[in-house]
């Protein structure tokens, strides 16, 4: 177990300019004590993942809104293992069907979230993830 606060990196990928929902996430689980790292707007799968191995995280929080998520999430795994970081969990939210978000927990993706989520849901599920009671 790593002493120190969870790391999250909170991400925009693609071209996708709406980072309202992005921001206030990020804001929240910094209130819940996180070190939360915003790579900003238009990232790349790599850009996203080469900012994980470098900061160190335990998560890496995609948000989309784009209808791309099957693509970006995809490529966001195959970094992940490539890079053996398997212990990095990758969750997010965003417009994502129920039917998709199930095929993408089936591929590795953590729990998905949708647009008006309770925010202690995010933050306690982020929490359970990392650095579940003994």
């Amino acid at each position: 177990m790593k002493n120190r606060p969870i790391r999250v990196l909170v991400a925009k990928v693609g071209l996708d300019g709406h980072d309202r929902g992005a921001k206030v996430i990020a804001s929240f689980l910094k209130d819940a004590g996180m070190e939360v790292i915003y790579t900003g707007l238009r990232q790349t799968p790599e850009m996203v993942v080469n900012a994980a191995l470098q900061e160190d995280v335990d998560v890496i929080g995609i948000s989309i809104l784009s209808g791309a998520h099957m693509t970006v999430f995809g490529k966001l795994v195959k970094l992940l293992q490539e890079k053996n970081m398997n212990d990095v969990l990758l969750t997010g939210g965003g417009i994502i069907p129920e039917k998709d978000m199930s095929e993408l927990n089936k591929m590795g993706v953590g729990k998905l979230f949708a647009p008006g989520t309770d925010t202690k849901e995010i933050v306690e599920y982020i929490r359970k993830s990392v650095r579940p009671l003994p």
